[in-house]
């Protein structure tokens, strides 16, 4: 005989379909509206039926954080440079955050558990280990890029976009200080420079990269200890 679905099964319910639910819930009414049983209710079962693909209410959460994690490393292209693949992981990663601000206290806080997030670290260190970075050295970058595109997106989704022109340390309210004392912030309000939040984050991402390949030629990859500086 053909095995009794479960009403979760029957609701078309899956581990994916409730983790999309969950963030689409946070999204619309923030972190703090989300809970089993409100959640239940916008899925339309019971919240015991929710414990079925997550067994708590902190796996959910370690499962909100995956689903960021998972969907920003990109798909492993034969033969493209690290460089690549990290940079397409970080633009991801800040899209997916900006996208997503209600997730960015637990991405922030939490630590990777999941296995689906476990992989997703998994293959970042496959790529660097391929490319020669030393494993402990591997987990650095990799943590260095998170907690760098982390913190960014933290930033810009607390205070907005940095050029807006209305309020406290927007150009509008820039444009009043005065040039005699502030001759450098004038002159940037005025031509525009350094005000634009993607092209900053792109700037500090290929310093940070251009870094990360420096330290490897010195000190790690194809390189000694000794010729370090």
């Amino acid at each position: 005989m053909a095995r009794k679905r479960t009403r979760g099964e029957r609701a078309g319910l899956s581990r994916e379909a409730v983790l999309d639910a969950a963030l689409e819930l946070v999204d619309r009414d923030g972190l703090s509206a989300l809970t089993m049983r409100g959640l239940g209710t916008e899925l339309g079962v019971e919240a015991m039926t929710l414990y079925h693909y997550v067994p708590n209410k902190q796996a959910l959460l370690d499962g909100l954080v995956e689903r960021v994690f998972t969907g920003a490393l990109p798909h492993a292209e034969d033969g493209a440079p690290w460089q690549t693949s990290l940079r397409a992981y970080a633009e991801t990663l800040r899209t997916t955050l900006l996208r997503h601000p209600g997730v960015l206290p637990l991405v922030a806080g939490r630590p990777a558990v999941t296995p689906g997030t476990l992989h997703a670290v998994e293959r970042a260190l496959r790529t660097l280990r391929a490319a020669g970075f030393p494993l402990g050295q591997a987990l650095d970058v990799v943590n260095s890029l998170s907690v760098f595109v982390v913190g960014h997106a933290a930033a810009e989704a607390a205070v907005g976009p940095v050029n807006k022109t209305a309020g406290p340390g927007s150009t509008t309210d820039l444009a009043r200080l005065d040039p005699a004392e502030f001759p450098l912030i004038a002159e940037a309000v005025r031509s525009g420079e350094g005000v634009d939040d993607t092209a900053r984050f792109r700037f500090a991402l290929d310093a940070l990269l251009v870094g990360f390949a420096g330290y490897g030629r010195r000190g790690g990859i194809g390189g000694t200890a000794t010729e370090q500086t």
